[in-house]
């Protein structure tokens, strides 16, 4: 059961609520943005619990000890509820999942009478490549978007851009304004080391971190430049010796096209 302000009125009291929800988990969603009088009650509501009791679980986006710091949340509620503390990483910092996330809520989408409708290897990267500021939720809302306004069974890049407010063709933005290269790189590599626990990573990161700069910075180049490897170069400020011998060790295809400006 989720528990909203109202289930905790003071007519209904813990027991109407605990009778709700029997020896099952009570969750209080986003319990960071509840006023004080919300924040009393739940308190009370704790400090009445007797066994067997339900699990009691909740949710915040927003730092809690912040607010407490500031004084917008109750210190007895914030112990009581932090016995164990899970941190969810947001979903930029799981960009692996987003594939699987998306393929899941289409198939949801499907099973509620919507398409069937797939998501191109294009679409996919702009989704891939998109901040998701909204976390998992903007990314549900924007597929059954995407499920909606369309009827080809395949859902282009042009449709992605289109529903998260990019023209087709046009730029998507693809980092917060407030983070720059550098900040983003250092989040991504700091993931990296953390998944690894307390072991390091195996020998040779230096290398296999410039690889999977580098590649991209030569392919997106290349594409800009369509494909004109003198123009690349000069793009890049390297020789263009030296940029063909990346484009051979790399295993970078070129693909010569006119570049419309």
């Amino acid at each position: 059961m989720v528990a909203t302000p109202d289930d905790l009125a003071p007519m209904e009291g813990p027991a109407k609520i605990l009778a709700k929800v029997g020896q099952g988990t009570l969750l209080f969603d986003e319990i960071g943005d509840l006023d004080a009088d919300a924040q009393a009650r739940i308190t009370r509501m704790l400090d009445s619990l007797t066994d067997p009791a339900p699990r009691v679980l909740s949710t915040s986006q927003g730092d809690l000890t912040r607010r407490l710091k500031a004084g917008a949340f109750r210190q007895d509620l914030y112990y009581r509820l932090g016995g164990v503390t899970i941190p969810v990483p947001s979903l930029r910092e799981r960009l692996e999942d987003i594939p699987a996330l998306a393929e899941h809520f289409l198939a949801r989408a499907e099973r509620d009478g919507l398409g069937p409708r797939s998501l191109s290897a294009k679409a996919t990267e702009i989704l891939r490549a998109y901040p998701w500021p909204g976390n998992v939720r903007q990314l549900e809302n924007t597929i059954q978007r995407l499920m909606v306004t369309g009827n080809e069974a395949e859902i282009s890049r042009a449709e992605v851009e289109a529903t998260l407010g990019a023209p087709a063709g046009g730029p998507v933005v693809t980092m917060d304004e407030a983070e720059n290269l550098s900040a983003s790189v250092a989040r991504h590599l700091k993931r990296y080391f953390d998944l690894h626990g307390g072991s390091l990573p195996p020998p040779g990161v230096y290398t296999r971190v410039l690889r999977e700069i580098e590649v991209p910075l030569i392919e997106i180049a290349l594409d800009a430049t369509g494909g004109n490897q003198a123009r690349c170069a000069d793009l890049l400020g390297i020789n263009r010796n030296t940029l063909r011998k990346k484009i051979t060790e790399l295993g970078i295809e070129v693909t010569r096209r006119r570049k419309l400006m």
